[in-house]
């Protein structure tokens, strides 16, 4: 039997494979948008992928499903609670899909959605009357269990989802044998969960250990405990829900519209039009020289979920970047369904040679510089963008925190008058306010190379 994990680390996002030993059939569950990967292991093991099951409707990324239909003829499978534009067929409980050698039977698992499914393997072969794994979505993970909050907005409360939660654990996968494999769809970094480990797979066993949301426990005191402290939710993953249930472009289709190199002027028509400039060059780099106006957005940190999260999905965005890497910014916004790419400048920043008029820069200090700030009479205002739980386990003494997902909504909090030193952990965040401030029109603004983690050392 085949049993294959892709994980894909911006999105914290695993997918998997699988197949029989024989028959030549294969099932991806969960897939990434961007199917390559799949299609070109089946035809390395000479399968087809024939089968693409959805857990439930991923709300952090757009799902590969339409993808392998239209270029495999797979056909797709949901819970049988699904509501999709597009045909597919419903699982209930106990449904079985047969891959010749392996098997995979259906778990009827709500709570983090409404039609949330986990997927009993078994390899016929070996054990046909036990599983081998269960891939639980996002109703289990590694140390925590799916939020139960983001399909409030639709007509289910998330106390009612907490509740089908509840049942689904305790009915469905604490029955399952201990040394039953475990694998989810999201890790460490997902923000469908609160506190994932950096585990991609485990045991119910050891989950039925050390998992807080396993331990005994009545369904009311579940029920506060899951929906206490939960993050705020990304601004795009509404968007992204409905999407997977839609019948749309595929991605293929989508990057031909957006890699469409533009000369300076078009940008600057784009602008002007209401366009969203989108840099995605290194934050040392765009402080050096970048278009002003642009948000930079590095490709080296988590890219998609701070885009989905800042950038607006009604206005097109016109990207920066180094000669060669327009591709990978248009495919990693594709996989959060960001289709509205208008184009990418052509050139670079080499097409700003001698428009120095259109230049901007960001300065940079060094944490040894801020500290002899802060030592003096002058001292500068310090603006935190980490979360609150960061801001609360250290800090700069006097900084503002402001979480850099609230930073373009309370622009009237930031502190106003001389300079304002902004930082993060490392300076991937902080580079993005910046951007966000200086687009704002705030004057003064200064990036903390290194972050807090820069800081400690230089304070000491």
């Amino acid at each position: 039997m085949i049993l294959k994990q892709y994980y894909l680390g911006c999105l914290a996002h695993a997918s998997y494979l699988i197949a029989g030993a024989r028959g030549g059939e294969a099932a991806v569950v969960d897939p990434q948008r961007d199917v390559d990967q799949y299609l070109d292991d089946a035809a390395s093991l000479g399968l087809r992928v024939q089968h693409v099951v959805l857990t439930h409707f991923h709300a952090d990324f757009i799902a590969g499903h339409l993808e392998l239909r239209d270029r495999a003829g797979a056909k797709i499978y949901l819970g049988a609670r699904a509501q999709a534009e597009y045909p597919f067929t419903p699982l209930r409980e106990g449904d079985e899909v047969d891959l010749g050698g392996a098997q995979l039977r259906i778990l009827e698992t709500p709570g983090h959605t409404p039609e949330g499914i986990s997927i009993l393997v078994f390899d016929m072969a070996e054990a046909p009357a036990k599983p081998h794994a269960v891939l639980t979505g996002d109703t289990l993970f590694i140390g925590d269990v799916g939020r139960p909050d983001l399909m409030a907005s639709v007509g289910i409360s998330e106390k009612d989802l907490a509740g089908m939660l509840y049942d689904s654990l305790r009915t469905r996968l604490l029955t399952l044998p201990d040394e039953t494999l475990v694998y989810p769809a999201h890790g460490a970094g997902s923000m469908c969960g609160r506190n994932l480990g950096s585990e991609n797979v485990s045991t119910i066993g050891e989950q039925r250990r050390i998992n807080y949301a396993l331990q005994p426990m009545p369904k009311d005191a579940f029920i506060r405990l899951v929906t206490a402290d939960l993050p705020e939710t990304p601004a795009y993953f509404s968007y992204d829900a409905a999407l997977n249930k839609r019948e749309r472009p595929t991605l293929d289709r989508s990057l031909d519209r957006s890699l469409t190199p533009l000369p300076l002027d078009d940008v600057t028509r784009q602008v002007n039009a209401g366009a969203q400039l989108l840099d995605v060059r290194e934050p040392a780099e765009f402080a050096a020289a970048h278009l002003a106006g642009a948000i930079n957005i590095g490709l080296s940190g988590k890219f998609a979920t701070w885009c989905g999260t800042l950038l607006d999905r009604q206005h097109p965005i016109v990207l920066i970047a180094e000669p060669g890497r327009q591709p990978e910014a248009a495919m990693r916004l594709g996989r959060i369904g960001f289709d509205h790419v208008a184009g990418y400048l052509s050139g670079g920043m080499q097409a700003l040679a001698g428009r120095n008029d259109l230049l901007a820069g960001t300065e940079r200090i060094a944490p040894a510089t801020l500290a002899t700030m802060m030592s003096g009479d002058s001292r500068p205002a310090v603006l935190d963008v980490r979360t609150a739980r960061e801001h609360e386990d250290r800090s700069i003494p006097g900084s503002v925190n402001i979480p850099l997902d609230q930073l373009q909504r309370r622009l009237d909090d930031v502190p106003r008058g001389g300079r304002l030193v902004v930082h993060c952990a490392s300076g991937y965040r902080s580079s993005i306010a910046c951007s966000l401030l200086a687009r704002a029109g705030r004057k003064g603004v200064v990036d903390l190379v290194g972050g807090i983690a820069g800081w400690e050392p230089a304070a000491s």
